[in-house]
């Protein structure tokens, strides 16, 4: 790719907009108000506003490898906060994907120096799902299981956060996961039943 093309892709990008619509970024200026916050991975194949249909201001995006939000992570945490306590979003998406490859250098034994401590969290996932993971034969399946386990644990993390829990008892605000699957383009609900699952940890989480 030549980085010159994208100051003219940005230029095309602008006349298509306002042939459209005039007062299309005038109007985009005036502020936001998204319906989600969607945690997804990093991966430059998975293009969050693409694949879910949407249009600048209607989702506020956060991203980082493996789409986890570690407890200690103040990029996540912070984005949280703000999306759900000040944009007063009503839908959390948190979004992985098959193939990913974070996941698959946690389920690797190798030294990857700076990432350690990042993938380390993924391999939490792994230990605490052990059991189910190991009895999975096939190595891919395994994969992708495990791509949907850590999506799970990270909807949890979203849950345990004060803000979370705070419009959830303002408002009923949701928190869903999802996988996307790049070999056929489809998002995949994987229908997680939080409320019963939480039941039994939020005697020492509920910050009520």
């Amino acid at each position: 790719m030549d980085i010159q093309n994208i100051f003219q892709n940005n230029r095309d990008w602008v006349q298509s907009k306002l042939e459209l619509d005039s007062d299309y970024f005038s109007n985009l200026s005036k502020g936001q108000s998204p319906e989600i916050l969607y945690i997804g991975c990093s991966d430059s194949r998975v293009t969050a506003e693409e694949l879910m249909g949407v249009s600048p201001g209607e989702a506020f995006i956060h991203r980082n490898i493996a789409n986890m939000v570690p407890n200690t992570d103040l990029s996540a945490m912070s984005v949280i906060e703000y999306a759900v306590s000040h944009l007063k979003v009503n839908h959390v998406v948190v979004c992985g994907h098959y193939f990913c490859g974070g996941v698959k250098a946690a389920m690797q034994s190798q030294d990857l120096g700076i990432l350690n401590p990042w993938l380390r969290n993924i391999r939490d996932v792994f230990r605490l799902h052990a059991e189910e993971l190991h009895a999975i034969a096939d190595e891919e399946e395994r994969y992708k299981r495990l791509v949907e386990l850590n999506v799970e644990e990270q909807c949890f993390n979203v849950i345990k956060t004060a803000a979370l829990q705070r419009a959830h008892r303002e408002r009923g605000i949701s928190v869903h996961g999802w996988v996307f699957d790049i070999h056929s383009g489809k998002l995949i609900d994987l229908d997680i039943d939080f409320e019963s699952k939480m039941k039994s940890v939020m005697e020492i989480y509920n910050l009520d």
